[in-house]
């Protein structure tokens, strides 16, 4: 792989920050960004490669060579954005979540569903056959169905916690397939919030071993199939986003009342309804996010540019 310079490495922790960012609201994906900022690959590689070999190696080849081999600065540099991004962001996105929902949903509306034809544009006209335009269809199903699923009631014992860690981490680093809201739809959302303010080392460190075990376990399953059938996954992949757009529709109405949280909050069973209904008057700064969103990630697309030429010059 070419060596990246130090600008690279910035890109890099920005393509991170933007990952953290879209995977702290429920139904965005923090794997849509990195695959339309051309980073997607390389980290399921880098996941994939991560086990038993890794330890052996930092014993018999020692820490900087294993640093190296398994490109774990690739891997530090995004962790960190991510982490970045969720401490700088967390408190204003949780604030809009609450007060302006309807311009958050938009804005992110605007970002998946253009991010669609940048995932599409990766399969050439001559693999769009009718095998991946079932499975493109097969994955627009599955997550319109999933997003329609009302969250279950909440739990927060370790075992069910890391359970939750690991589907979760599944879901996050697929394009399309937010790991926020599959927490919702667990019941553990709620916990896993409640465990990081309380710092209860406990469930915290349950939790955190599900991420790990889901994710060096799902890479390493995912990696192969996009290395062997890459553009039947990319058809699959955006399947999945076309069907989330269902969970990220603005306008919405509270049918039924599901659960209170402990924090006082009440969830409820929602259906998308036309912004006519309410007769919105922010409809104009709607639009307006959601187009803002598009060109973001318009942006982001050729930022990815950038990054896959870096690894595809090695």
């Amino acid at each position: 792989m070419a060596q990246r310079q130090m600008g690279d490495w910035l890109r890099l922790g920005l393509r991170g920050m933007a990952m953290g960012a879209a995977d702290l609201v429920p139904g965005v994906s923090g794997g849509t960004i990195a695959f339309i900022t051309g980073i997607y690959e390389e980290l399921l590689t880098t996941i994939g490669g991560l086990g038993m070999g890794t330890v052996r190696s930092f014993f018999s080849k020692g820490p900087w060579v294993t640093w190296k081999d398994y490109n774990l600065n690739f891997l530090t540099m995004l962790g960190l954005g991510i982490v970045t991004s969720v401490a700088l962001l967390a408190g204003l996105l949780h604030h809009l979540l609450e007060e302006e929902p309807v311009l958050l949903w938009s804005f992110f509306f605007g970002l998946v569903a253009a991010s669609v034809p940048l995932m599409l544009r990766e399969v050439e006209r001559t693999q769009i056959d009718a095998a991946s335009l079932v499975l493109f269809l097969t994955g627009a199903t599955l997550a319109w169905w999933l997003t329609g699923l009302p969250p279950l009631v909440q739990g927060d014992a370790p075992v069910f916690l890391f359970l939750s860690g690991a589907l979760a981490i599944c879901a996050m680093i697929l394009p399309g397939i937010s790991g926020s809201f599959v927490l919702v739809l667990l019941g553990a959302y709620s916990a896993v919030i409640g465990a990081i303010k309380g710092f209860d080392v406990t469930r915290i460190a349950a939790f955190a071993a599900g991420v790990i075990s889901g994710l060096l376990g799902f890479s390493k399953g995912l990696g192969w199939i996009f290395r062997r059938h890459r553009a039947m996954a990319i058809m699959l992949l955006s399947g999945f986003l076309v069907g989330s757009l269902r969970k990220l529709w603005p306008w919405k109405e509270n049918a039924v009342e599901l659960f209170t949280h402990s924090d006082g909050r009440i969830e409820y069973l929602q259906f998308n309804v036309s912004p006519s209904v309410h007769v919105d008057p922010q409809i104009g700064l709607s639009l307006a996010c959601a187009v803002f969103g598009a060109l973001l990630v318009i942006a982001l697309g050729r930022l990815g540019s950038s990054g896959k030429s870096l690894v595809q010059r090695a």
